[in-house]
């Protein structure tokens, strides 16, 4: 209990430094060393944001954590959209599709690979609930269809987008899926989703209520710091990929990769104490919650921009998500895995990478 109230207040700092480099850059052109403050701040408010809902999530136990960690990393990713979104020129946008199919395919080849290679390195054979596990795959390859597939083939707006209707019909969808998803794992079936007893099972005694009540509120500081931070930051992000010479679908590759890099650290710990039905859940989880929470915000937030959302994938996307998704339910089929599994996630995810730059 000590050293988490020492870490407690370690980490409170962080946060209301992140919102004063926030009220102090916002409605000013920022340029030179004010760009890399208020990056720093950006990359910080992230990172914390993410400590203190893990402080919550061990407040409330499992599966309740996984869950919260998927939601407030969620809620980082769409304030990042909305704000580049709307700093960006009208019309047809492809930013949303870039950045949830770059989390798609980093969670669950990018962090399953990772720790299924560290938890093979570590512990030969790692296993975990097959009934969870494929529980979670079924919803997340249903959503990324609606999503990210099926708007290439559809015939009532032109190109790879829903019309209003089918906008609406997709999102209702989301939710519905994303909502018996938390049903299930929280009240339904939640032992599928509960950690596999391990030797390496570690019993801390988890803070208490009035520390889970100031990351709580912390959790929350950190998410208007980064909503605004992004918005400060946008047009740096896009000047970076143009000077680069990378497709524009690169900006939704970074925006992923940072926002889900403190809960790839969380998976990772997870997998090296042998806990990997809890990194599951984390990876897994938070692509649910990303394809099933973003899309039906984006699409409402759309009413209000003035773009068009550009959601079907092109073929060379279609077939990475195929891929990833039969690979993945052959991983988790039998109930156990190896590093030979992480391997072959890890490979798709270098293939992505690449292609991402070079298409």
């Amino acid at each position: 209990m000590l050293k988490a109230a020492r870490a407690l207040s370690w980490w409170a700092l962080i946060p209301p430094l992140c919102v004063i480099v926030l009220v102090a850059a916002w409605g000013h052109k920022v340029g030179g060393v004010g760009l890399v403050v208020v990056g720093i701040a950006l990359v910080a408010a992230v990172v914390v944001a993410v400590h203190h809902a893990e402080i919550v999530a061990h407040h409330v136990g499992e599966p309740f954590g996984t869950l919260i960690l998927a939601v407030a990393v969620t809620a980082i990713e769409v304030g990042l959209i909305i704000m580049l979104m709307t700093s960006g020129p009208e019309g047809p946008s492809t930013l949303a599709r870039d950045t949830v199919f770059a989390a798609f395919m980093i969670v669950c080849n990018g962090v399953v690979g990772l720790c299924l290679l560290v938890g093979g390195l570590r512990h030969r054979e790692v296993e975990f609930h097959v009934e969870g596990v494929t529980a979670t795959l079924a919803t997340l390859s249903t959503v990324a269809v609606l999503a990210l597939v099926l708007p290439s083939f559809t015939t009532s707006s032109p190109g790879p987008t829903y019309s209003g209707p089918q906008l609406a019909f997709a999102g209702t969808a989301s939710l519905v899926l994303y909502a018996s998803f938390v049903f299930v794992q929280t009240i339904r079936h939640r032992h599928y989703f509960l950690p596999l007893e391990t030797d390496d099972e570690e019993h801390e005694a988890g803070p208490g209520p009035k520390a889970a009540a100031v990351s709580l509120f912390m959790l929350l500081l950190c998410l208007v710091a980064v909503v605004g931070l992004a918005k400060v930051e946008s047009p740096a992000i896009e000047h970076f990929v143009a000077v680069a010479g990378a497709p524009r679908a690169v900006v939704g590759v970074v925006i992923a990769l940072l926002v889900l890099l403190p809960e790839t650290a969380a998976a990772v710990r997870a997998a090296s104490r042998n806990k990997i039905q809890t990194s599951f859940n984390l990876a897994l989880g938070s692509a649910v919650a990303s394809i099933g929470l973003t899309i039906p915000a984006i699409a409402i937030a759309s009413i209000w921009l003035q773009n068009t959302l550009v959601l079907g994938l092109d073929p060379k996307d279609m077939v990475l998500l195929a891929i990833t998704v039969v690979v993945t339910t052959l991983t988790v089929a039998p109930g156990r895995a190896t590093l030979m599994q992480g391997m072959v996630h890890l490979t798709i995810f270098g293939a992505f990478l690449f292609l991402s730059f070079v298409p």
